[in-house]
């Protein structure tokens, strides 16, 4: 995906996520492991969220690779030392297709 469509999923999630009650907490966090594309706080509990978009839900959902999920992982970690954060948190997934966008929270592998 080029890196303006990937732009413009972000866009529509970070949207989206404002209207289902999110506040965004910051943008594109990059650590030696990898990048969160939205970090966002609802209830308390902080969401690292990954944010793929695709023609289709399948193709999209798919594209998150337990390889993926554990670089998110990692950088989620690591900003939480470093900005000395204690709060519950979860690993989310925006899937955003020419139809539809949909939260999934608290991914698994």
């Amino acid at each position: 995906m080029s890196r303006a469509k990937g732009n413009l999923a972000e866009a529509k999630a970070l949207q989206h996520l404002v209207q289902n009650g999110f506040e965004i907490v910051d943008q594109n966090v990059y650590s030696r492991f990898g990048e969160i594309d939205i970090i966002a706080k609802k209830n308390g509990v902080l969401h690292f969220i990954e944010v793929k978009s695709s023609l289709d839900y399948e193709s999209a959902i798919y594209n998150i690779t337990s390889k993926k999920l554990q670089r998110v992982i990692k950088t989620a970690q690591v900003y939480l030392k470093k900005n000395g954060i204690a709060s519950e948190y979860v690993f989310d997934a925006v899937i955003v297709t020419p139809h539809q966008i949909e939260i999934v929270e608290n991914l698994t592998m």
